[in-house]
This record gives structure tokens, C-alpha cells and sequence, in this order.
């Protein structure tokens, strides 16, 4: 086991909020907005890689606390069409290495949003075409 893996088996901030089937990672990437579906994609980059929230937001190219910004934001939607649930995981500040929020997609949830990707590709080249 490596040394990032080890980490996985310190409790996460709500498990049980994580969606863990694809067609739920697909619709929520349908439904969220542009700002969303941006770090979703970032987070799949790096599956199973927990990150701060300003380490992330770099590799974004956005200013710091945006993230917190864009969850707010897709709170309604979270709450109202998916139980509170969501297609990315969480350490709190007690749990992460860091000392801060960190979040990451597991490898599952990756493979679900590249998927849903390819498949929203495909759409638009069949409409386009």
C-alpha cells in the first residue's frame, strides 16, 4: 500500500453522501453548472488524489475560496435531486494531511465522468454533424 493509499483508510468527512453509481455521476455532471462541471473534471484528472482546496483552484486557474463559492452553488441541485449526495469525496480539516478541506473523485468516480464526457461529446458531434 502506498503512502497516499494509507490515507484512505482515514475516515472521510460523510461517506455515505459520496455517489458511488455511474449514471448518478453522469446526471449530475448534466445538471450542474459550467463552474461545477470544471472541477468535477479537474478532480477526475487526478483520481484518488485528495487535495486542498486552493492547490486545486490553482490548478484551475481561479482565485482562492472559489471553490467554496461553486458548492454553494450547487447545493439546491445536490439537496433536491440527488439526497444531499455528490461524485467527489472529502477530508475535513481534522482528517487531511494538510490541516485544510481537501476533496478528490475516487477512481470510480473518475471513470463515470470521463464516460459521461465521452457520451456528452459524442451528442453534440451527432447534433452538429
Amino acid at each position: 500500500m502506498t503512502a497516499r493509499g494509507a490515507r484512505f483508510m482515514q475516515p472521510q468527512h460523510a461517506p455515505d453522501n459520496a455517489i458511488d453509481h455511474a449514471e448518478e455521476v453522469a446526471r449530475f455532471y448534466d445538471r450542474c453548472s459550467e463552474l461545477m462541471r470544471a472541477l468535477l473534471c479537474e478532480l477526475a484528472r487526478t483520481p484518488d488524489s485528495p487535495r486542498p482546496f486552493p492547490e486545486i483552484e490553482d490548478a484551475l486557474g481561479w482565485p482562492h475560496r472559489r471553490i467554496a463559492s461553486v458548492l454553494g452553488g450547487v447545493a439546491r441541485l445536490r439537496q433536491i435531486e440527488f439526497a444531499g449526495r455528490r461524485p467527489y469525496r472529502f477530508y475535513d480539516t481534522r482528517q487531511s494531511a494538510s490541516g485544510r478541506w481537501e476533496m478528490w473523485m475516487d477512481a470510480d468516480q473518475a471513470r463515470a465522468l470521463h464516460a459521461a464526457r465521452r457520451d456528452d461529446a459524442a451528442i453534440g458531434a451527432h447534433r452538429d454533424g
